[in-house]
């Protein structure tokens, strides 16, 4: 398939966008596709009954661009390091897309409904596809490439998927399962080789008409099925609709990202994962901006940093563990072209590392808290005072409360569960349910809200903090004891890289506090028995002596989620002897 490679860098910044204005940026789109949805924003207007991302957002889009109404910037930008770029406008991505479309229609035989996992890293495949899929009606399942055959297995039968689309990497693992899934009807190659049983997808797309009717999706149609982390259990499927990923971002504010038509967006988080979704997918899509990839096999430091001073990428996106690498660095080496925005999500961001990352570079790190069931819940708005420690406050479309086991709203700085209103009107947002799972669905609702599992506070100010998953929580001497703030105390220390607290069991105080530690290289020689008194004994100095771990190991690494997410029931049930 022949990829679209636009004008350089250089050429891209001497063009001369249109003399329009938009929200007070010179020389950008005067009424853009979000601009169009202001009076359903307004309350004036019903929403629609029929909504489709690729037709309503992307295609609109084009016919801006085309009109020479947009800001000269591709709509997409991949690097891979090696100086190979890739670069689409809307215009380009809605041909491309319609190809693909066409691909899985006529040359797999794919349907309206159809399901389709897309295992795939970071490649510009993936977005063609997915947009492909929605164009065409057909229910994407990303999955990370780092899935084993078994994962593979769980997930192509779970789903009931007729199709899958991956790389010549993780291809050996489907066909070893590949017999086990009846309804696996096709597979579908990405690579510039052939492989028996497969077909391959950039010989038949160049070959495809760039016309395909984009399908009258209805805004309650499926649209993705992600399976979730697997923190507590199997991974669930999460439906999400047209309306609840497409359509959401109409409703809200430009709050968490910040977005125009002149941005550049790059999110660092796998293909599998929902932040990919929204942060590197649907959100900087619906506001015109540019999503800047790089395929990062590896995720380094120096390739991180590098690239934030090579490329003029207004907003980086990433897990708590992509800062607490880069401020292990020297920062003060790196002179970042134009970057003005971070956030970080999946995991609560450490106050050290906010406060070494913000002394380094002068930036602020935004947090924002959600989940596969409703994206993002609360975030660190632009303008807002940042509070270490803190997820922000409330995501617009969101009523978010602290509640206790009956669904009774707590007042200010107590702790109980994080929970979001969904009753008696059900937030656009919102997943649909979990597929074939109506009893997880039902538990997942207590009186008029949604429950998050994870419990946390709230001050006065409307911000919430988080406390732990509520099954992390340690219960020691009648203490209620929250991982993260131990953690976050460990964290302090310089000998420590990485943490997790989990509870131990205890003849006298039933469970107590204990820390896997994976240690920083300068400490690696260090005596251990001084170092865990060390520890101990600065955890006792940071926080309520009560909470400091009684129990330290230390690791190489810890146990994580393919997206990244670390594993504390694993380590508990390891300390439980449950495994």
């Amino acid at each position: 398939m022949k990829l679209f490679k636009l004008q350089s860098l250089k050429l891209l910044q001497t063009l001369q966008p249109p003399n329009r204005t938009f929200h007070g940026h010179p020389r950008l789109l005067f009424s853009d596709v979000y601009s169009q949805y202001e009076s359903i924003r307004r309350g004036k207007q019903e929403i629609p009954k029929y909504f489709n991302f690729a037709g309503d957002v992307l295609d609109k889009w084009s016919e801006i661009e085309k009109a020479g109404k947009r800001p000269p910037k591709p709509a997409f930008w991949w690097v891979n390091g090696q100086g190979e770029e890739v670069k689409w406008s809307f215009e380009e991505l809605g041909l491309l897309s319609r190809r693909a479309a066409n691909v899985l229609t006529r040359e797999c035989g794919l349907q309206r409904g159809d399901r389709l996992v897309l295992i795939l890293p970071r490649v510009p495949e993936w977005w063609l596809l997915k947009v492909a899929c929605i164009r065409a009606g057909i229910v994407v399942i990303p999955g990370t490439s780092q899935l084993s055959a078994k994962d593979i297995l769980y997930r192509l039968q779970a789903s009931k998927a007729t199709c899958i689309v991956t790389s010549d990497k993780v291809a050996p693992a489907v066909d070893s399962v590949a017999s086990q899934c009846p309804l696996l009807q096709s597979r579908l190659l990405v690579s510039q080789h052939s492989r028996d049983g497969w077909l391959n997808f950039p010989e038949l797309c160049r070959n495809q008409s760039a016309e395909h009717p984009c399908a009258q999706t209805s805004i309650q149609d499926p649209m993705v099925i992600f399976f979730t982390s697997g923190t507590t259990g199997s991974p669930k499927m999460t439906l999400h609709s047209q309306g609840s990923l497409g359509f959401r971002p109409l409703l809200s504010e430009r709050y968490w990202l910040d977005l125009t038509p002149s941005g550049i967006i790059w999110n660092t988080a796998d293909t599998g994962w929902i932040l990919t979704s929204i942060a590197s997918f649907f959100d900087p899509w619906v506001f015109g901006s540019c999503i800047f990839v790089h395929n990062l096999p590896q995720t380094e430091s120096s390739v991180i940093l590098n690239t934030l001073c090579r490329f003029p990428v207004d907003a980086v996106v990433g897990a708590p563990t992509l800062y607490r690498m880069l401020v292990q660095s020297d920062l003060s080496k790196y002179k970042f072209m134009k970057l003005k925005r971070c956030v970080s999500g999946g995991e609560p961001l450490n106050p050290e590392v906010m406060e070494q990352w913000k002394s380094q570079t002068g930036l602020d790190i935004h947090e924002v808290y959600g989940q596969t069931e409703t994206g993002i819940i609360c975030s660190v708005f632009k303008g807002m005072k940042i509070k270490p420690g803190s997820m922000g406050k409330a995501a617009p479309l969101y009523d978010v409360q602290i509640v206790d086991k009956n669904a009774n709203i707590l007042p200010p700085g107590q702790q109980g569960e994080i929970a979001v209103r969904s009753k008696p009107i059900r937030p656009l947002g919102f997943f649909s349910e979990y597929l074939d799972n109506p009893k997880k669905t039902a538990e997942s609702e207590r009186g008029d809200f949604y429950v998050t599992g994870d419990r946390g506070t709230v001050d006065e100010e409307g911000y919430f903090r988080f406390i732990g998953r509520d099954d992390d929580i340690i219960i020691s001497s009648g203490y209620r004891i929250g991982p993260f703030e131990v953690e976050s105390a460990l964290i302090e220390h310089p000998a420590v890289v990485e943490t997790a607290v989990v509870s131990s069991p205890d003849p006298l105080r039933g469970e107590v506090v204990k820390a896997f530690v994976v240690l920083s290289p300068t400490f690696s020689s260090t005596d251990l028995e001084s170092l865990t008194r060390d520890l101990q004994d600065h955890v006792k100095k940071t926080t309520a002596p009560y909470k400091y771990p009684r129990k330290v190991e230390f690791v190489q690494e810890l146990p994580k989620t393919v997206t990244g997410k670390i594993k504390r029931n694993e380590l508990r049930d390891k300390e439980w002897g449950r495994i």
